[in-house]
């Protein structure tokens, strides 16, 4: 929206005597005013106001087929609710009665008749400018609506960003890419989609779950990149690695950063109780459950140091047996149930628009 310049603005005088509406013409155009336009029967003042959009409506109170005020609630009806177009009201009747339901109709401003023309312009710049000064107002409140909504898009793109190389930080030692996290977090958003949770839960999964191994950062190479079997010394090390992530990911307030720490601390836990911290069956966050599958799906038909990546059939075999010992069955029944694996196999592209909602 523009504001107007009182040169510009657009008027409509409605008044059923031929000579006063010229006479009003006349003097708005010799005042500088280039759009004046002048109906003389009321029952075409409300086809014209649509046409001409006008900026003020000067009204005559006393018109045949139809008065001022019927005329000014009909105009009502058809201006913008936030912004109602000023009339000024013309009229010989100008006792206090008459002001009182010409004002409650919705008129700002009266001129008695016969009218002095000073007083006329006057009243109509008054009205002019202070509608001038609203549009100017609503201007503003777009311009800085758009500004701050860019700049709310430019701080979701940065937290994004921040997210997804806080992920690749976790992986990077044995994983540059990163790909290990996104494939994560894109097979946790479908189960969880799978099995009927709610959006906003979806697209949280879809962010938080990547950073599962943010501990490992705190894990030493000689550990986390030893191509053979671990020692009990070190399984125990490498263990820490959900401390560390619930350590690193603690007393955030944003809700996908809560929602990591819990992923980090509790994808190791088992259903059967006999995981990292010994939490079993439904003392396991969802979250966790969700991405404890997702995380060993991926590991298991993926390369890693030690070994190479097995089909997915296999690896959905092995998950089976592990049905209601390492893994919530109910997980497992949806991942065998539906076409989650297709549809992480085809990238899936809804989940990633999921992602764009997550806080």
């Amino acid at each position: 929206m523009k504001p107007i310049g009182l040169d510009r603005a657009r008027i409509l005088v409605v008044d059923d005597d031929p000579t006063i509406g010229f006479l009003i013409q006349t003097a708005l155009q010799v005042a500088g005013y280039r759009f004046v336009s002048v109906v003389t029967d009321a029952r075409e003042a409300t086809e014209r106001f649509r046409t001409v959009m006008p900026d003020l409506v000067v009204l005559d109170f006393h018109m045949p087929h139809m008065d001022g005020f019927s005329l000014l609630h009909r105009l009502t009806a058809e201006m913008p609710v936030d912004l109602p177009v000023p009339v000024l009201m013309l009229t010989a009747d100008i006792s206090p009665e008459v002001k009182r339901e010409a004002l409650l109709a919705g008129a700002k401003d009266f001129v008695e008749k016969p009218f002095d023309n000073t007083e006329l312009l006057l009243r109509i710049r008054n009205l002019l400018e202070t509608r001038l000064l609203q549009l100017e107002l609503i201007v503003e409140n777009e311009t800085l609506e758009e500004r701050v909504s860019s700049r709310t898009i430019e701080l979701e793109h940065a937290r994004r960003e921040a997210l997804e190389h806080l992920a690749v930080a976790a992986e990077f030692r044995d994983d540059m890419t990163g790909e290990h996290a996104k494939r994560v977090g894109r097979f946790a958003a479908l189960i969880a989609q799978a099995m009927g949770q709610a959006e906003e839960i979806v697209a949280l999964l879809a962010r938080a779950a990547p950073l599962h191994d943010i501990g490992k950062i705190g894990i030493r190479d000689s550990i986390l990149l030893k191509p053979g079997p671990l020692t009990v010394e070190e399984f125990e090390l490498m263990k820490k690695h959900t401390q560390i992530g619930g350590q690193i990911l603690a007393d955030s307030k944003v809700r996908v950063l809560q929602m990591a720490r819990e992923i980090a601390l509790t994808h190791h836990e088992r259903w059967d109780g006999k995981g990292y911290e010994g939490l079993k069956g439904l003392e396991i966050p969802l979250s966790g459950r969700i991405t404890a599958l997702a995380d060993t799906f991926d590991a298991m038909t993926h390369d890693r140091p030690y070994r190479k990546g097995s089909p997915p059939e296999l690896a959905l075999q092995e998950i089976h047996k592990q049905r209601g010992a390492q893994f919530d069955p109910e997980v497992v029944d949806i991942v065998e149930d539906t076409d989650v694996v297709i549809r992480l196999a085809e990238e899936s592209p809804a989940v990633e628009d999921l992602r764009e909602i997550a806080i």
